[in-house]
């Protein structure tokens, strides 16, 4: 799957984007030299060593490897009718389709399977697997909760700290919180994990974001999908119904006192949000004439999962799907709004919900639609690269294209500045310096994407 295994490559009259959210650079050269970048700028300052690969650029256009921030291990079980979280690992295939979609680093946002995940890490981590630098989050921090979903709930705050001490002793480096934690374990958590030096976030809605930054958590998912806590009539430390949250989210006035307040307290405390506007864009928006690689590898009771769930939406009210469509524009309203204030956003695809976000093809989809939400080429790379790596504490070795750092670079087959669609155009992705083909990457696995 390796496209080959030189260890000096040299990427020759490419338009480069740095990753710090600055204008691309035109007609640059990069060498790569045994893992690492050894060289960045214009061609004609560029010298390529002796017996170094040469990589024609022309045409194309070179990223910083991608650190996605809210990826998962498992995803939508086959032939599921109801909601996504009866998932299954994908223990193969999911590293590999990051992999071949330039994703990197990857943050695992939760999981059901703690202990394959941390095996799929160890493969990885010994050259016995394909797949992204991981960053692994323990099981989710929830509360107590009803419907099919694998997350076994805490009992108490007592139990919140054991069970942050238990993993973070296995090797998990990051936590998440869930829908139903309650106050007393999410405080818990919170001191659990930064006594270990470690980071948590949260996909809350029993808990408001508001009350969460405030007790310290640093990161938070979904933006104002997730955050409930201005739902009219909602009770304290409880759900509100999906439709009242929507109904909220589309109505609600983003230059209005309460997200502006909401946005003041969140870059106060630098509390990152991190956006996954992918897994929440009905399936309707993205013609299936557009899906076909994606069809190529799924296996085939994946596909007709997805296609159950796509006539379900199908067959929705045209009510509700414009009232959905109001929710999804203000959320890009939202993260626009965060961003000019000064807020730190991070990105992932979060391939669960309905399917149509799967690992890779997710994260390819989610930087178009930072485009569409009105943040520049530039600024969509630098919120899924610099972003990511600084939330991680690694932006000294990864997130953007500088001498000396580690050789994680992503080339694409297109004009990405003027044609965003250039991102699902992979030509070769560079992890540690060795350049993978992202082809093969997906072929090694055709047919049978999404069961293992």
């Amino acid at each position: 799957m390796l496209a080959f295994d030189e260890p000096v490559v040299v990427i020759r009259d490419v338009t480069l984007f740095d990753g710090s959210g600055g204008a691309p650079q035109r007609h640059w050269s990069v060498v790569v030299d045994h893992g690492r970048i050894a060289a960045v700028g214009p061609d004609a300052a560029v010298a390529a060593p002796s017996g170094a690969k040469i990589i024609d650029g022309r045409g194309k256009t070179l990223l910083p490897g991608l650190v996605g921030m809210h990826q998962h291990l498992f995803g939508v079980a086959p032939g599921s009718a109801t909601h996504s979280y009866l998932g299954t690992e994908q223990t193969e295939s999911a590293s590999r389709l990051y992999l071949a979609a330039g994703v990197t680093t990857a943050r695992t946002a939760g999981t059901p399977f703690p202990y394959a995940d941390l095996l799929i890490k160890r493969a990885i981590d010994k050259g016995l697997q394909a797949g992204p630098d991981l960053d692994l989050t323990g099981p989710f921090l929830d509360g107590m909760q009803e419907g099919p979903i694998l997350n076994w709930p805490l009992s108490d705050p007592r139990d919140a700290h054991q069970t942050v001490d238990f993993w973070a002793d296995r090797g998990m480096t990051s936590f998440k919180a869930y829908d139903h934690i309650d106050r007393g374990e999410l405080q818990a958590a919170i001191a659990a994990v930064h006594a270990r030096g470690l980071r948590i976030t949260g996909h809350l809605c029993s808990i408001g974001f508001t009350e969460a930054a405030e007790m310290g958590i640093d990161n938070l998912e979904h933006g104002l999908f997730a955050n409930a806590e201005f739902v009219p009539g909602k009770t304290p430390g409880v759900c509100p119904d999906s439709r009242k949250q929507q109904e909220w989210l589309a109505s609600v006035d983003i230059k209005g006192p309460q997200i502006q307040g909401l946005i003041r307290t969140l870059v106060a405390r630098r509390v990152a949000i991190t956006s996954t506007l992918a897994v929440f864009e009905y399936p309707g928006r993205v013609p299936l004439d557009r899906l076909t690689e994606m069809k190529r590898v799924m296996a085939p009771v994946m596909w007709q999962t997805y296609l159950s769930f796509r006539e379900q939406w199908a067959k929705a009210p045209p009510e509700a799907l414009a009232l959905y469509d109001k929710a999804f524009r203000q959320e890009m309203a939202f993260e626009r709004e965060f961003v000019a204030q000064g807020g730190i956003l991070l990105a992932g695809c979060d391939p669960t919900g309905i399917g149509n976000a799967p690992a890779g093809f997710g994260d390819q989809r989610q930087m178009e639609l930072l485009i569409e939400a009105g943040f520049t080429p530039a600024e969509a790379v630098k919120i899924y690269t610099l972003n990511g790596a600084r939330y991680l504490g690694r932006d000294k070795t990864i997130g953007t294209i500088e001498r000396g750092k580690q050789a994680d670079l992503l080339l694409l087959d297109g004009d990405f500045e003027h044609d965003a669609a250039a991102v699902h155009r992979p030509a070769l992705v560079f992890r540690q310096g060795r350049a993978w083909d992202p082809a093969r990457l997906k072929a090694s696995i055709a047919g049978w994407a999404g069961i293992r």
